[in-house]
Formats: structure tokens, sequence, C-alpha cells
């Protein structure tokens, strides 16, 4: 095996944390989806793919460095939410969360010096940069445009180039 029993522990856990944030984001999204507001809802829906791949990533790795693969229990999203600006703020906190939880990878992989586990993290660490940002800068514009005019949120993650394409029906 490529890696340590405790790294090996680590990785795994983050499994479930990726999965656990692609699930959040989900939670968000349908809270928009709800509210008619399909720039937002495809945004996080976006963001939770994304978060599933991040965890594929990490399952991937695992097996092919020889691990075994130990998913843990994910505890359920928060669904409910009293303001778009409660909403992106929470996925603010879990970007921050999520960096934490890589750096402490990435920590773990040093202890170990498994350069390369550490080379694969690097990817983690650079996304994690990408990821705060986004949400910042998300939680900036909805703090700017207030409660009543989340539309203009939308036309912003659109005219930024944010938003995927919507989905075909």
């Amino acid at each position: 095996m490529l890696v340590s029993d405790k790294l090996l522990a680590a990785l795994n856990e983050q499994v479930g944390h990726e999965l656990g944030a692609a699930n959040q984001y989900t939670a968000i999204a349908a809270h928009f989806d709800g509210q008619s507001l399909g720039g937002l809802a495809r945004f996080f829906y976006a963001q939770s793919d994304e978060e599933r791949e991040h965890a594929m990533k990490f399952v991937k790795f695992i097996v092919d460095a020889g691990g075994k693969l130990a998913i843990p229990e994910i505890p359920a999203p928060r669904a409910d939410f009293g303001t778009a600006e409660e909403a992106v703020g929470l996925a603010l906190e879990s970007e921050k969360r999520v960096t934490a939880q890589i750096y402490a990878l990435v920590e773990g992989a040093k202890a170990d010096s498994n350069y390369i586990a550490l080379r694969f993290l690097d990817w983690f660490v650079e996304e994690q940069f990408e990821e705060i940002t986004s949400m910042e800068e998300l939680l900036q514009v909805v703090r700017l445009a207030g409660r009543d005019r989340l539309l203009a949120v939308e036309e912003h993650l659109e005219r930024e180039g944010k938003l995927p394409d919507a989905p075909e029906e």
C-alpha cells in the first residue's frame, strides 16, 4: 500500500466530507430552486456535482494506492435558510472547513514523507483557493444586492460566466 494506515483513514474521512459538502450544496440549490431563483440553483447544483467529483478523486486515489475504501457516515445537510445571505454564508463556511481538512491531509502526508500523496493533494489546495474566493465574492454580491434584489445576483453570475448551461428538458 502506498499510504500509511493513518493517512488512509484520513483520506476515507475526506471522502465523507466531500460527499457531505455535495449534499449541502444540493440542499442550498433546492432552496433557491424552490424560490424560483434558477440561476442560483444552477450554480449550487453545479457546486454539488463538483464536490462529488472531488470525492471520486479521493476514492480513485485510495484504490490506486492499494487502500480499502471505507466511506464514513455522512450527516444530513441543513435545508432551511432564512435568507440567501445565510445560505451562501453557510457555503463559504463549508469551503473554509474543507480547506482546513485538506491542510490537515497535507500535514499528514508530510509527516509520512508521502510525496505521492502530497502531489495528489496539491490540486485540492489550489482548488480550495478558487472555491473560497468564489464563495466570498458571491456572498459579497448577495450582501450588496440585498434581500429584495436577488435577481441582480443571478444577472451577476450570468455576466461573470459562473452559471453552468441550463439543463435540456
